[in-house]
Parts: structure tokens; sequence; C-alpha cells
């Protein structure tokens, strides 16, 4: 077994958490012991794969997910998370249940999670609901537990809300730790979470809002930077910025791209709704208001075209540290002349940084894998030190 299993395990058992039996719904909700534990299980799970070692850790058990909104990465980093801890994986498609006959969320919660383990949930398109939904399920499922009708309470995982993307954002963070070294080595670097031109509209806000309120407390200047009028949850930024304040780093909001990437270590082009706007498009989804969508659509579109220079193009790179920024994207990338004509990156730009960005996603079914076991286990050192100890090959 290789020395960094056996450092990350030691790691892991100094560290003070409390997730066990919690739901993981925002990021800045965790203590920075617990984020730590997240990447350092991640990162052991990571290796342990890597050399072909089984991690699994349940015997039986559902993981359940509802995908709300479209998805390809989160979608399957669940299923290969719930997969690799020995979970069933069933995913809840609402159209087909009787949720499309008025079925509550109450209601659902329950009856979906009999012998689950985990819930996994993806709501990000309704401003000021995605959350609150999730909020909403796990209260359901309390009460269940509760009563005595569900054995045991299972956790939730927040897969996008409108507020946060945790899952992304720590993947992104474990990819800034190992291209750095270490997550001290993050202090003093700076990062820049722009918006970027994009030829759709309606993109949620939860990603810019993820990486602003993680990469705030590891000590990172951190550059927001977006056209007047493209601004985030306001609540979201106040959080980042006394985080920075906290953690003795510099937090600014700039309406300039250039100027973000100017001397960054990190760059992150990235395209978004305005706060306002969806705002706006919740109220019309909820109504059903197809005729105000479209002209919602329409109007966004012309505003966003006034900023096509948003695009995260070889000249831009070269005004950051050294002209050798690291670029990052959740994926996937509206890329200038490959999948649209003008988009948040060039084509060069891209594909210089194609596979890093893939090592970047690559990290996430590690992430959620750990946050799944650490909520489910109670003494999650000792279960790992078991896992280590069986050395059981995946294959034989």
């Amino acid at each position: 077994m290789s020395n960094v299993i056996q450092n990350n395990l030691e790691l892991l058992k100094r560290l003070h958490i409390d997730i066990y039996n919690h739901d993981f719904l925002l990021t800045w909700e965790r203590t920075n012991d617990e984020i730590k534990a997240v990447l350092t299980v991640a990162q052991l799970m990571n290796n342990l794969h890597k050399e072909g070692i089984s991690f699994r850790s349940f015997d039986t058990g559902l993981a359940i997910s509802i995908f709300r909104d479209n998805s390809t990465r989160t979608r399957f980093s669940f299923a290969s998370a719930a997969n690799a801890l020995g979970l069933g994986l069933s995913e809840l498609d609402e159209e087909k249940s009787q949720i499309a006959h008025g079925e509550t969320v109450r209601e659902t919660a329950n009856m979906i999670s009999f012998l689950a383990e985990i819930v996994g949930i993806r709501d990000d398109m309704f401003l000021g609901e995605g959350n609150k939904y999730m909020r909403e399920f796990g209260a359901a499922i309390q009460e269940g537990y509760e009563q005595g009708i569900l054995h045991q309470r299972p956790n939730i995982v927040n897969l996008q809300c409108d507020i946060d993307h945790p899952t992304q954002a720590l993947a992104d963070l474990m990819q800034l730790k190992n291209t750095f070294g270490s997550l001290e080595n993050l202090r003093g670097k700076k990062i820049a979470m722009t918006w970027a031109y994009s030829p759709s509209y309606g993109k949620p806000l939860s990603v810019p809002q993820g990486i602003i309120g993680l990469m705030s407390r590891f000590g990172m200047d951190v550059s927001l930077a977006y056209p007047e009028g493209y601004g985030l949850i306001p609540e979201v930024v106040e959080l980042a910025k006394k985080q920075s304040v906290q953690h003795d780093s510099k937090f600014e909001v700039v309406n300039s791209m250039d100027e973000a990437f100017k001397n960054a270590d990190i760059v992150y082009p990235k395209s978004w709704a305005p706060y306002h706007v969806m705002q706006r498009r919740t109220i019309l989804l909820s109504n059903n208001d197809k005729p105000g969508l479209k002209e919602l659509e329409k109007e966004c579109l012309a505003n966003n075209a006034k900023f096509k220079n948003w695009e995260c193009d070889e000249q831009k790179m070269k005004l950051t540290k050294n002209s050798e920024a690291l670029y990052m994207h959740c994926l996937p990338a509206d890329i200038s002349g490959v999948n649209c004509i003008e988009g948040e990156v060039s084509k060069n730009v891209f594909e210089k940084y194609r596979l890093a960005t893939y090592a970047e996603a690559s990290y996430k079914p590690f992430v959620i894998a750990a946050i799944m076991f650490l909520m489910r286990m109670q003494n999650p050192a000792e279960k790992l030190q078991a896992i280590v100890n069986r050395n059981q090959k995946r294959s034989v």
C-alpha cells in the first residue's frame, strides 16, 4: 500500500469533523476541517481505485438520485460513487412517478426512502426554490424517521441547487490542491472567477457562487468579474467578502475580464444569468408562461451579445501570472469555433487545457463518494483503515 494512502489516513484521524448523519447542502455550512476531510477521503479513495483496490463500504442499501435538470458529469459521478461504495442506484423520474398526479414532496420523500442510505438532489433552475426543496425533503424524511416509518434517515447531498454546487466546487478545490501541491500553497494565489459570453441564457448562478463561497476560505485572493448588471445573489457575495477578511485574503468585484485576469494564477471563465433575470425566470417558469419565457430569452440573448469580448482567449491569458494561469471550467464549455460560433473560451485556449479540465472533472465521483461515506460512517477513519487492511482487489 502506498505511503500516500497511509498519509491521508493519518491526516483524517487528526481532523475534527461532525458530518455523520448530517445532510451536505452548502459548503459554508461545513467547517474547514470537514472540507479537508472530504478532500482527504476523496484523495484516499482515488488512490485506492488507481491501485485497483475496492473501497466498497455497504452491504446493501440504495442511493437515490433526483435530477430536476439535465446533467452528464454529476449524474454519472453520483452513479459511479454509489456503485463503488456498494450501494444500488435508483433514479427518480418525476414524470414517471405519482408526482405527475399531485403527490406531495412530503409523501414522495418518505415513499422512496424506506431502504435508502443517500438521496442526491439536483434542483438548480428555480432561484429561491432549489435549496429550499432539499430542506423540505429533509424535513419530511426526518418526520418519517422520528415517527418510526423509516428505520433510518437517509442523508441528502446537494448535487447542485440555486445557491451552491458543492460537489463541483470541492472537485475544483481538489484540482487546485493537487496542482499547487497542498491547500496551504493556495494562500495568496489569485483566482479570477469571471462571467463569460455564451450564446445561451439562463445558466445557473451556483457554480460561481460555489467558487467564491469556498475559495475565499483558503487564503486565496478572489477576483469576481462580470459586466454591469450580471451580479450574483448578494448574500453569497457578502459571505465571500466576510470569509476573505476572516482568512486574511482579498476579495474584489470588478467589471472587467482583463482586470480580473491580471496576474491571476487561476482563471475560471463561466457564463451565468444575472440574478435579476433568474428571479424573473423563476416566476415565469412557475406560471408556465411560455410566451413570457420566449420574450425573456430574446431580451437576454440580445444583452449577452453586447459582451462577446468577454471570451477567454490567448490575449487575455497573456495577462495572467507568467501567461500560464490554470484554466478551469465545470464543463461543458461554450468553445468558440467548436460547439458554437462565439463563446466562453477560444478553441486554442480550451485545447491547451482540455485534459486538465477532464482531470478536474475526474475528481467529482471521488468527492461525492467521500461525502456519502462521511455522512454514513460514524467512525470513518476506523472504517477506512479496515478497508486499507482488507486490501481487496476490485477485480480478481
